[in-house]
């Protein structure tokens, strides 16, 4: 079988890989880009409903997950939001800004694969897909990677593999194997931007209500998201989820508050003043949608005209509609979470140019290392930064 000579090799054409490898290759370096999957850029192609979010101008180190939290620093400081709009500026990609900083392509996500492809040609970088890895191995003149179309000999070695998240297009713990073979530590995975599950009593109440959505702001463990939730037939979903969803573990308490615009004991007061004859569930249907508003007063809050409601039930009934006990039983799994929390230990990975300090020549970027975004266009931008880094290092 054929020997590929080359100075570096991206395993992984995603995001992550293909900004690394067109960074390298715009420096004179001669690289290859390999990839298991029979496209390139798949999760970006499906991402933000197929218009890709692909950045956040608020980025900042704050946004990010990680138990190394200083170490996403560096490379979001060198290269920016502003790096990247640059680029898809110049290849004349109409965005728009959706909310909150997240910038979308007016057209398709299609423009942003083929704008990293035409940079990557441009700079005289191969692309092969079907290719996947046999075997790595580390000698004195550099690496050796045997693959599905022939023996890669190489100086440096970038894994940008991504997570677990969503196996269906080809995800796979790869990376992390590549990690532990090199003497990495993984730290534990598990699922981040994905819907909750509900089972029980709450299953039970809510599982009719499938489809009915409201602005909520979802609170656990000191964070706090205000955002829309989606009621679906097996839980709960929706951008202020699947943001909370990163921060909860089975067991952590959980709250909604049902009137983020309000003050829910102040509205309360008004409505028994103003509307003593009217119904609860009538006067909270008109804040939120009726058919949780009936859900809500059949099984947890009292049933009758808000003029009979008393001082201690106004409090209890306010106490509930701005911090509602949601138990939820656990998530969606990888099968439709967003990104993967968890991965590559980065204490032993240069935060300047994702080199491991374990093996000279081996980098880790984008998704297989232990940094998670928010929901919002912050995970591609760690891709874009993570692949700049790499990219000049290598």
């Amino acid at each position: 079988m054929n020997t590929i000579r080359c100075d570096v090799l991206v395993i992984g054409a995603g995001a992550a890989g293909l900004m690394c490898a067109l960074t390298a290759g715009q420096r004179g370096r001669r690289v290859q880009v390999i990839d298991h999957a029979n496209k390139v850029g798949k999760k970006i192609l499906m991402s933000g409903g197929g218009r890709c979010n692909f950045t956040n101008t608020g980025t900042t180190a704050g946004n990010f997950l990680s138990a190394n939290p200083h170490f996403c620093k560096s490379a979001l400081a060198r290269y920016t939001p502003a790096d990247f709009i640059e680029m898809v500026e110049r290849h004349r990609i109409a965005y728009h800004e959706k909310e909150l900083g997240q910038l979308f392509c007016d057209i398709s996500s299609k423009q942003i694969v083929r704008m990293l492809l035409d940079e990557c040609d441009a700079a005289g970088v191969q692309i092969r897909t079907d290719c996947g890895v046999q075997d790595i191995e580390r000698g004195s003149d550099g690496f050796r990677v045997q693959t599905a179309q022939g023996l890669f000999h190489c100086a440096s070695v970038v894994i940008a593999t991504g997570g677990l998240s969503i196996p269906s297009m080809g995800a796979s713990g790869f990376g992390y194997e590549v990690a532990r073979r090199f003497g990495h530590e993984v730290l534990p995975t598990r699922a981040g931007l994905v819907p909750l599950t509900l089972s029980g009593r709450h299953q039970e109440r809510f599982a009719e209500l499938s489809g009915v959505g409201l602005p909520i702001e979802a609170r656990c463990n000191g964070q706090r998201f205000r955002n829309f939730m989606l009621l679906t037939h097996r839980g709960v979903s929706g951008p202020a989820i699947l943001q909370i969803s990163s921060f909860w573990q089975p067991g952590d308490d959980l709250r909604l508050d049902l009137l983020p615009d309000r003050d829910a004991e102040q509205w309360l007061r008004e409505m028994k003043r103003e509307r003593g004859a009217a119904e609860l569930r009538t006067v909270l249907s008109e804040v939120i949608p009726r058919r949780l508003s009936l859900r809500l007063c059949e099984h947890w809050l009292a049933d009758k005209p808000v003029r009979q409601l008393d001082e201690r039930e106004i409090k209890a009934t306010a106490a509930l509609l701005a911090d509602f006990p949601l138990v939820a039983s656990g998530t969606e799994g990888y099968r439709t979470a967003e990104v993967t929390l968890g991965g590559v230990d980065t204490r032993k990975v240069s935060s300047s140019t994702m080199e491991s300090q374990l093996v000279p020549g081996l980098h880790f970027i984008g998704e297989v290392l232990d940094v998670t975004g928010w929901l919002g266009g912050y995970n591609f931008q760690w891709a874009w930064a993570s692949g700049a880094a790499a990219g000049n290092a290598v």
